[in-house]
Formats: C-alpha cells, sequence, structure tokens
C-alpha cells in the first residue's frame, strides 16, 4: 500500500464506526401550571382545605388519565409530570405540595431572585423584617418568620429559575414601600414594578405549561401580574385553563379561549369538563396518528430510517442542477457535492462546541445545561438533520431524473428516423419504454417510500430544535396551543415539544451578567448566521432560477430556428437552388431537432417549476430581512445602558427569533406541499 492511499489508524476506526440507532423518541412529560389568589384573598377560603380537596381531586383525575393513555398506547412511554407555580401563599403552595406528595418535578419560575422572592411573599410589616429575610436572615415577626420558612422548604425541594435582573431596583422600591406607608407614588411604584415582574413569570409558567390550573375568583384580567391576567394570557397563547372559582371549588370549568371568559364556560357540565381534562392529558402526552397512513408513518419517519454519514450520489440530481446553474464558478459547478452528515454522537463535541460550552459558562447558569441540551436536544436534531437532508436528495433527485427521463423518452423514440430504417425502429423503442418504466418506478418507490411526506415531517423536526438552544437557556418556549399542526401529521410538532420539555427551565439565575451573555449569543451564534445563510441561499436561488429559465429559453428559440432553418431549406428546394434529396434527408434530422430542442427546453422549465427556485428564494430573502431586523434589534438593546437591560427585552428578541423560524418553515411548506413525487405529464 503507497503512502498516498494509506489511512492512519484513527481514520480508519472513523470510516468502519457502526451506523448510529434512531435517537430514541423523547420520553413525554405533561406540564401543569398553577396559578391563583394568595391566601390573604379576600375570595380565598379561610384554611384552604376546599381548594386543597378540590385540587387533589383534578390531580387524581389526571394520574387517572396518564393511566388511561398507558393502556391506550401500551408500546409508548406515558409521561411524567412536571408542575409550575410561583411559589406563592395560598394556591401556590397548596398545589407545589400535592406535587411534592405526589413525586411529581416541582419547577418554579421565580419573578424575582430567591431572596428578594421570599422577601416578598414572606409579607413583612417592617423593612427591618424584610432586611434580614434579603440577607439571609429570619425576621422577628414569628408569622413573617414562618411564612418565610415555608417558602425556603419548598425552594429546597424544587428547581428554580429566578428572574433577579431588576432586584435591585425593585428591592429598594420595596424596603422603601415598607418605610413610607403613606405616600401613594412609592406604594404604587413598588405595585406597578413587582406586578410587571410577576407577569414575565406568568408568561414563562404559561409557556411552559400543557394546561393551566387558576384558581381565580372571576373578577377582573386587568391586573398586570394577576391571577385573571395569567389566565387571559394563558387564553391568548392557546393554552387551557382549568377554572376554580374559589367560592364554589366543586364546580370547575375548562375555559379553551379568550371568548369563554365572556360566559366562564358557563354551559359545560361537570362530566362534559372532566372529559374534556382526561382529553387535554391525552393529548399532550401522545403523538396524534398520522393521518397520511401507509408505510413509515408518523414516528416510524424518524424510528425506522437508516443512518448514512454522507449523501449519496444516486441521489445528486437536484443538487447538481443547483451547483450548474446557482455556482460563480466552474470549479464548484463541476466539483463534488457529496455531503458529509454530522453524526448525532459527534455534535456536542463538534459544530455545537463553542455554544455548550458559552451556554455552560453563562454567569449564574446551570453548569449542566449545555450537556442537556447536547444530549436531550441536539442528538436528535443532528439525527432529524442528516435524515432528512438524505430524503430531500431522494424525493427532489427523482423528480428532476423524472423530468429528464421523460424529454429523453420523447427524443429515443423519434431520433431512429435520420439514423435507422423503420425496420430498426424497435431499438430505439426499446430503449423509450426502458425510460418510461424507470419513471414509473422512480414514483411508485417515492409513493411507497412517502419521500415527499417524510422529508416534510423530519425537515420540520430538525427546524424546530436548531435554534432552540438559546430558548432553553432563557427560559423562553413556544405556548403549548401557538405550535402549528402540519395538514396531514403533526409528529414533528410533538417531538419537538418534548424533546425541548425533556430540558425544561434551566436552574438559573437570570442576572445582568446573564442577559448580557446569552444576548451576545443569541446575535452571534444564531441570528447572524441565519441571516447571512438565508442571504447567500436567495442569491444562489435566484441564479439557479435565471440559467433554468435562459437555458430553456434559449433551446425553445433554437427549436424556432431549427424550424425556419428547414424551411428556407425546402423553399430553396422549391425553387431549385437547393438539391431536393439534400432536403428530403436534412427533413429528418430537422424533425428530431424540432422536437428534441424543445422538450428539453419543457424538461428544463419543469425542473424549475417543481423547484419553484425563484419563490424559495423570496422566502429566504423575507426571513434575511426578518433577521436582519432582529439583529439590528439586538444591536440597540447591546448599545443601551447596562440598567436599561431587562429579561423581558431578552425574551422579547428570543420570541422574533422564534416567529421568524416558524413563519419561514410554513412558507416553505406552503409552496412545497403540492409538489408530490409524479409521473412528468
Amino acid at each position: 500500500m503507497t503512502e498516498g492511499n494509506a489511512l492512519t489508524e484513527t481514520q480508519a476506526a472513523a470510516d468502519f464506526r457502526p451506523y448510529p440507532s434512531a435517537e430514541s423518541i423523547p420520553h413525554p412529560r405533561l406540564a401543569i401550571g398553577v396559578t391563583g389568589h394568595r391566601a390573604s384573598h379576600p375570595s380565598f377560603p379561610g384554611d384552604g382545605a376546599t381548594i386543597e380537596l378540590q385540587m387533589a381531586a383534578i390531580f387524581d383525575t389526571i394520574d387517572s388519565a396518564l393511566g388511561e393513555c398507558a393502556a391506550q398506547f401500551p408500546d409508548r412511554a406515558t409521561g411524567t409530570i412536571r408542575l409550575h407555580t410561583l411559589a406563592s401563599d395560598g394556591t401556590d403552595q397548596i398545589a407545589a405540595h400535592l406535587a411534592i406528595l405526589r413525586e411529581w418535578e416541582l419547577v418554579l419560575p421565580l419573578p424575582f431572585g430567591r431572596a428578594l422572592n421570599a422577601a416578598i411573599n414572606a409579607r413583612p410589616i417592617s423593612s427591618l423584617d424584610a432586611t434580614a429575610i434579603l440577607n439571609g436572615k429570619p425576621p422577628r415577626d414569628p408569622q413573617v418568620a414562618g411564612r418565610n420558612e415555608a417558602i425556603e422548604k419548598l425552594e429546597s425541594r424544587a428547581r428554580l429559575f429566578e428572574l433577579e435582573d431588576e432586584d435591585e431596583r425593585i428591592s429598594a422600591l420595596f424596603l422603601a414601600s415598607l418605610d413610607h406607608e403613606s405616600d401613594a407614588k412609592i406604594q404604587k411604584d413598588f405595585a406597578l414594578a413587582a406586578s410587571a415582574r410577576s407577569a414575565l413569570a406568568g408568561r414563562i409558567l404559561v409557556e411552559q405549561s400543557d394546561l393551566v390550573i387558576a384558581v381565580w375568583d372571576g373578577h377582573s384580567t386587568a391586573d398586570v401580574g394577576g391571577t385573571g391576567h395569567t389566565v387571559a394570557m394563558a387564553l391568548e397563547l392557546g393554552a387551557p385553563v382549568l377554572w376554580i372559582d374559589p367560592a364554589n371549588p366543586a364546580n370547575w370549568r375548562i375555559l379553551q379561549a379568550p371568548e369563554a371568559l365572556a360566559e366562564c364556560g358557563g354551559r359545560s357540565t361537570m362530566a362534559e369538563n372532566e372529559e374534556w381534562l382526561r382529553s387535554i392529558v391525552i393529548g399532550a402526552v401522545q403523538p396524534e396518528p398520522s393521518k397520511t397512513g401507509g408505510r413509515l408513518a408518523g414516528l416510524a419517519a424518524l424510528e425506522a430510517a437508516r443512518w448514512r454519514d454522507h449523501s449519496s450520489p444516486t441521489a445528486h440530481a437536484f443538487r447538481r442542477v443547483e451547483a450548474m446553474f446557482g455556482a460563480k464558478r466552474w470549479g464548484k459547478r463541476l466539483g463534488s457535492i457529496t455531503q458529509t452528515y454530522e453524526r448525532p454522537d459527534d455534535i456536542a463535541e463538534g459544530s455545537a462546541a463553542p455554544l455548550i460550552d458559552a451556554i455552560n459558562h453563562l454567569p449564574g447558569g446551570d453548569p449542566l445545561l449545555g450537556e442537556r441540551i447536547a444530549t436531550l436536544v441536539l442528538r436528535r436534531f443532528a439525527w432529524a438533520d442528516g435524515i432528512s437532508a438524505h430524503l430531500s436528495d431522494r424525493y427532489r433527485s427523482g423528480m428532476v431524473i423524472n423530468f429528464l427521463l421523460g424529454a429523453l423518452a420523447i427524443i429515443s423514440g423519434i431520433l431512429y428516423l435520420p439514423l435507422v430504417g423503420v425496420e430498426q425502429k424497435w431499438v430505439f423503442a426499446s430503449i423509450e419504454f426502458v425510460m418510461l418504466l424507470l419513471i414509473i418506478l422512480i414514483t411508485i418507490h417515492g409513493t411507497y417510500e412517502r419521500l415527499h411526506g417524510r422529508w416534510f415531517e423530519t425537515r420540520r423536526a430538525a427546524e424546530y430544535l436548531r435554534h432552540s438552544p438559546l430558548m432553553l437557556a432563557l427560559g423562553v418556549a413556544r405556548a403549548a396551543g401557538d405550535w402549528p399542526r402540519g395538514t396531514k401529521s403533526y409528529w414533528p410538532e410533538w417531538y419537538a415539544r418534548h424533546a425541548l420539555r425533556a430540558v425544561g427551565l434551566p436552574r438559573a439565575r437570570i442576572g445582568k451578567p446573564y442577559l448580557v451573555e446569552a444576548l451576545a449569543l443569541l446575535r452571534d451564534r444564531h441570528v447572524l448566521p441565519q441571516r447571512d445563510y438565508h442571504q447567500r441561499k436567495a442569491a444562489e436561488l435566484n441564479r439557479v432560477h435565471e440559467g433554468l429559465d435562459h437555458l430553456s429559453g434559449a433551446l425553445f428559440i433554437l427549436a424556432v430556428l431549427s424550424v425556419a432553418s428547414y424551411l428556407v431549406l425546402a423553399a430553396g428546394a422549391d425553387m431549385a437552388i437547393i438539391e431536393g434529396g439534400l432536403v428530403t434527408h436534412a427533413a429528418k434530422v430537422f424533425t428530431v431537432l424540432g422536437v428534441a430542442l424543445p422538450t428539453l427546453g419543457g424538461a428544463l422549465a419543469g425542473i424549475r417549476y417543481f423547484g419553484d427556485f425563484e419563490r424559495f428564494a423570496a422566502i429566504s430573502e423575507v426571513a434575511a430581512e426578518k433577521l436582519g431586523v432582529v439583529a439590528d434589534r439586538i444591536a440597540l438593546l447591546q448599545r443601551a445602558p447596562l440598567d436599561r437591560l431587562d429579561y423581558r427585552h431578552v425574551s422579547e428578541l428570543v420570541h422574533a427569533t422564534d416567529e421568524v423560524v416558524f413563519n419561514e418553515i410554513q412558507n416553505w411548506q406552503a409552496v412545497f406541499s403540492g409538489k408530490r413525487i409524479t409521473v412528468p405529464a
């Protein structure tokens, strides 16, 4: 073996590694959010016993529904339960203690840092007691001390996501409000600041939950950060709300839309509400069976897929078209177009390594978050991305080959004219028959393998997961009711949602240093790279569209010139300028050209129509423009004074980025949804 052909042991080992097995289907988690009145609220019953009994009965129904789910879907894990609440006394603490008894996972998205949250919720009447709690010392007032101890015990059993970026300002307002009880302005300033933070934590609770349970008197939704406000926000975001009226806890109701607040679901019977609750639970943890049916439908699109490290040369037709007409240099047009897919077990130490390391070192962040994201999200992204890329090649190349075979079949059928006699036409007819048969086989294979549907589904799953790490780091999520539903199947949305749900809120303290670093990561690791990608892609796709358009037009013009040339020759023969025998022989050649040139032009036009390069370029242009706007907004926030940076602004930018991604996916689907693999006729 010569040195040039030798492989190092490391290279050889890499080349002969076994193919990765399918990434596991996410273990589903039912997420519940609980909000409600404090124990001091006028409508809250004295000792809260009636609320506790009713909430325990509702939790029993939820557990029972999961049991039914296990019986109905024995081949799938039925899920665990995670409860989110803000840990205020009254409703929140009742729900939290019930969750602990049931060994549910408890997560507390706190509107403040841990110390300030405890100080405010302990309800001290003096700034001395408040200061003691802020400094980690016991307050003097025994009632305040009891409430503080209850909060601390609860926090010790839960995962905390603390929004402490405004703690310095709000602590000062809080202490001032205790020292100046009669100053209306100071009281108002503190109330507004605290309410705004509670509203932020309430949105996090809603976004992380499949169902929101609210103990609410039903009187108002106007108080920002209050229970009614959280209920209205949940319904606006598409999350169902189980409403418990503290005056009549046994007669709870399910609210499914903002309009239900007009009558608060008053027409539903208790039996209907219980059935509704069960359907919400089962629907949250089990993916809907694919409506497409057939082979490799639903989650089997991923589970049964076979991994490949590289794209297949037999499925490069579409990529070659893109390279030939989209690349600027001939070296790239004719060079290798083989793609290497990053293995799921390589991504953590490969392309995602800098991002994971940065997430692990966010100031005040969860040091294990990056590892969880890599294991639970990015591995699944790499798997779905590689499988989707392979399916895309097979599907789109199949259609390109069909268009070309269709044109070649027609040309083959008449090519005998200038070459052989009629008695040998069978040779060319055989070639035509083989090409037509290949078209049928490619179409049958693509339909049987569901190449179009599986490509759509796996690409959706991959794109949802691609931009998720920074959303997870900032506790931002798309609300359960705000996920799009595919027209045929929505397992990709279920898959992505539960992969992200497996990570959940990080155990983090979100201070200003955390926000500064996270904002830079959002801009540099996602927004700008994706903007640049879409700009490059749009330019490339426009070149492909124009190149195919020009070539197909040129072939049509050549066809016109061919026919015109024959007519000139024929006229010359009639006028005895040209020998008649020469024109008779040339007629067959011109017949072939008259058919072949427009047929090839039509095939290229068909490829151009099928690829829809111009519309895809427009989609990428819009996405790039929107991402550019987000990048500019991030830059403005980065230049602002540090005291003006807060979680609300950063989370809004994350949501804006998420919206761009989802809109791009939906626009992409709208273009390609009807372009199934078929015969070019």
